[in-house]
């Protein structure tokens, strides 16, 4: 078997090329880090719940009519994708203040915001992904207004689908962050479409249990609260994805469809 071509590695991920034209290999790893990579650990076992809670939800975005790079699962640790321009911008949504918000606005943590907030980071490690305004995205190019509308749109509507899918299993959506692509319109006449992609995980979303407020994302990672994995285990079993040992209360494994 030839050695697959690696086009990108990132913090959390690994971008091979892809068994057919347009097509790219995502590889979750186990590496996780915070404060832009200056603290760094490796967590066993996160890739794989990520790339099983991230494709979970992608299937399910894309079943409410969201378009996405994802194709499939290929196995534990990886996904086939489309291969998109990636628009270099984070765009983060926000139902309660935690995090930066709190620090640069003042607003306690764990405070309901009046209505869903929609912010922009540019993606650039070595700038610490700085906040920018609308006005910055248009005068740099980095998307058109119409591109930005689109990318707007489809988070709001994310932020609602999600908010209820967690709601549901006893999670709160704190705030979350995606990436979008661009993609060549599938009719051939040219152009391109938005679409959602990298991926929706604990390691882009803050989630807390509706009844405790206890942290099930990241954040064990940035705070050093310990047990994040199991966090990311209970997420994807409180959805579903795993089903709970019955040797073990702490231990979860793949689900009979897997």
């Amino acid at each position: 078997m030839s050695r697959r071509k690696q086009i990108y590695e990132g913090k959390a991920k690994i971008l091979y090329e892809g068994p057919e034209p347009g097509t790219l290999v995502q590889y979750f790893k186990d590496d996780a880090t915070a404060f832009n990579a200056q603290k760094k650990a490796t967590l066993d076992g996160k890739g794989v719940l990520n790339n099983r809670i991230s494709e979970f939800i992608m299937l399910r975005l894309m079943e409410i009519g969201i378009p996405t790079h994802f194709i499939r699962r290929l196995n534990m640790r990886e996904q086939l994708i489309k291969r998109v321009e990636i628009v270099p911008l984070e765009v983060i949504c926000r139902n309660v203040a935690a995090g930066t918000m709190s620090k640069r606005l003042g607003i306690e943590e764990g405070e309901k915001l009046p209505r869903a907030i929609v912010e922009f980071c540019l993606k650039r490690d070595d700038l610490g992904d700085p906040l920018i305004a609308e006005e910055h995205i248009y005068a740099f190019g980095w998307a058109t207004q119409g591109e930005l509308d689109e990318m707007i749109a489809m988070t709001l509507r994310i932020n609602d689908y999600l908010q209820g899918m967690f709601a549901g299993v006893g999670i709160r959506l704190i705030d979350f962050k995606l990436e979008f692509g661009r993609l060549e319109h599938p009719d051939g006449l040219g152009g391109h479409m938005i679409v959602l992609a990298d991926e929706i995980s604990p390691d882009s979303c803050r989630l807390w249990d509706l009844e405790t407020n206890k942290k099930l994302d990241k954040d064990r990672f940035r705070r050093d609260l310990g047990e994040v994995t199991e966090a990311y285990t209970e997420v994807a079993t409180r959805l579903g994805i795993l089903k709970p040992n019955p040797s073990s209360a702490n231990i979860s494994v793949i689900s009979s469809n897997d």
